[in-house]
């Protein structure tokens, strides 16, 4: 059964990983974040996420050789799972619900 709310960041690092496909490595994850939401994150903060992401079974990866270029250090190619897209649409549905009706609220009114 999927996680019935996703947090903010939970939902940023599902969708950069969603956008990117093929190309979900960590690094890639972190710019698409930071160019899509103007959200800078380290490194260890994304890992951890993805490793709470993926105890629940909202993602998995894979782990691939590493390469000359990398030093020969392999690197996990992650995606998104059936639970994960299902929890992601939960938690859109949510919002719109919730903002139903609000169009224009709080115009004019002081922060």
């Amino acid at each position: 059964m999927a996680p019935r709310f996703l947090g903010e960041f939970e939902q940023m690092v599902l969708l950069a990983v969603l956008r990117l496909g093929e190309e979900a490595y960590a690094v890639p994850v972190l710019r698409e974040m930071d160019v899509r939401a103007g959200h800078s994150v380290s490194r260890g903060t994304l890992y951890k996420t993805l490793e709470r992401l993926h105890a629940r079974g909202l993602v998995a990866w894979a782990v691939e050789e590493g390469t000359p270029e990398r030093g020969g250090h392999p690197r996990r190619l992650f995606r998104v799972t059936a639970v994960g897209m299902r929890a992601l649409h939960d938690s859109r549905s949510v919002f719109l619900r919730m903002w139903e009706g609000l169009d224009g609220a709080g115009e004019g009114s002081p922060r």
